[in-house]
């Protein structure tokens, strides 16, 4: 069954024959598949009345800041946005009532953002019903299929710059 992105390689190899188009039906798709998450993901999150980054946030709160929380530092490095963009992101979850921020004991300057019991009721109730959306997003591949997609992909990543953060 073809794709799109087989219309397309196919449409170039008839104009341009010359020009070696195979790495469109990788970088077509991926790029295809992102715009479809992204999609799939926008409708799930609304559900909750939430949208995905507001998700990130909390998970990375979640996932590795404790009861201390996290410097905006910390969470710019994760989320790789500017400073102006997690300030903004971490005031409108504070409206929500998701999250907080607090000073450092040991250096007042620093703020540190942690889940309020809204936050983390929050993340524990979506994080599940989550995990079984991408289950569902990724039941075309049997397990062994995805597990080697998503080694594929980390060599990819890792190969432009993509680590695992600090």
């Amino acid at each position: 069954m073809a794709d799109a992105v087989d219309v397309f390689t196919k449409h170039w190899n008839r104009e341009r024959p010359e020009v070696d188009v195979s790495p469109m039906a990788v970088i077509g798709r991926v790029q295809r598949l992102s715009r479809l998450f992204d999609h799939e993901l926008k409708r799930f999150f609304a559900g909750f009345g939430m949208e995905f980054w507001e998700f990130d946030v909390l998970a990375t709160l979640r996932r590795s800041g404790g009861d201390e929380g996290l410097t905006a530092g910390a969470l710019i490095k994760v989320a790789m946005v500017t400073s102006g963009a997690i300030t903004n992101r971490i005031d409108r979850l504070v409206a929500k009532g998701w999250v907080e921020r607090m000073p450092c004991p040991e250096d007042r300057r620093v703020i540190r953002v942690r889940l309020t019991p809204a936050g983390r009721q929050m993340i524990d109730d979506v994080l599940p019903k989550h995990m079984d959306n991408e289950r569902r997003l990724l039941a075309a591949l049997n397990l062994e299929s995805q597990e080697q997609l998503a080694g594929l992909l980390r060599t990819l990543a890792e190969s432009l710059g993509d680590g695992a953060p600090d």
